[in-house]
């Protein structure tokens, strides 16, 4: 496996390949989330490229952009460890070459002021301008991107038409823990007491499943549910719950389509967001 630093290196050495090229953006701290889509990726494309870039522009204000997990060594060994032929780790210069002027930002369009745009605002901007600038690089012909942030998943697959990108993007379930916590990075910051109450999130999420599938079509009562599940844990802090129509990520009053359920909650230092796609309606 080789290591790129370089937007020029990289784009030198795409010019070189010609079969399929499948791409895995991350953050760093790698974790079996991460594998999970190393794994499905690689018997799909010809080269696997990893990219590792700690994106700035994506965390708002008082977020943790200097303590968030990171070791270079520990992923790339997991990005080679895993099938990549390259992995990109550009600086940030490299990725934003502004020479001090403002970064001009990708509108993420209408879902990015819901939700998570609401209460980290600016996220999304950062987002979509990163996944666009590293599929300008890289011109993968496949990206893989998480469910668990399904409304990140949704935003992309919005920029991707809008901006005629073409590349094909490939949604990757969410691998959870045994007792059903999401995997994510920032669950390192949970202590051993935080992290047993953790996998609430879970249990509130399926008890709304359960709800759903027995036949409720109530959102009061759904979002009652989640809410109610969380108040059982009194180390979680839930700074929200929601049922959206699963495409628009819309608050559903009356069902039509398909809905989801979503949550976030501070444990602790942790930060943590989960969902659930509950079904289609009726």
């Amino acid at each position: 496996m080789r290591v790129i630093r370089t937007v020029a290196e990289m784009q030198e050495i795409r010019r070189c390949i010609s079969g399929s090229v499948g791409l895995v953006a991350t953050l760093g701290g790698i974790h079996r989330g991460h594998t999970r889509h190393l794994q499905v990726l690689r018997p799909q494309c010809d080269v696997l490229i990893g990219s590792l870039f700690l994106n700035p522009t994506q965390f708002v204000e008082n977020e943790d952009f200097f303590d968030y997990p990171r070791d270079e060594a520990f992923d790339i060994a997991n990005f080679d460890d895993n099938g990549s032929d390259f992995v990109f780790v550009p600086s940030v210069e490299e990725i934003y070459p502004t020479n001090g002027n403002p970064i001009p930002l990708i509108d993420p369009g209408p879902i990015g002021k819901l939700l998570e745009g609401i209460h980290r605002p600016g996220h999304f901007e950062g987002v979509a301008t990163v996944v666009t600038r590293l599929f300008s690089i890289i011109s993968p012909d496949k990206a893989t991107f998480g469910e668990k942030d399904a409304q990140q998943l949704r935003i992309i697959q919005h920029i991707n038409k809008s901006l005629k990108l073409g590349v094909e993007i490939i949604p990757i379930p969410t691998v959870r823990e045994l007792d059903g916590l999401a995997i994510s990075s920032r669950n390192a910051y949970l202590s051993p007491i935080e992290r047993k109450a953790a996998p609430v999130l879970f249990r509130a999420l399926t008890a709304v499943k359960l709800m759903w599938d027995s036949g409720e079509r109530s959102s009061d009562a759904l979002r009652f549910k989640l809410k109610s599940v969380l108040l059982d844990e009194s180390l979680a802090h839930t700074e929200y719950v929601a049922i959206v129509d699963a495409d628009t990520f819309q608050e559903l009053n009356h069902f039509v389509g398909s809905a989801r359920a979503l949550l976030a909650v501070n444990i602790g230092r942790a930060r943590l967001i989960d969902n659930l796609f509950l079904g289609k309606c009726d």
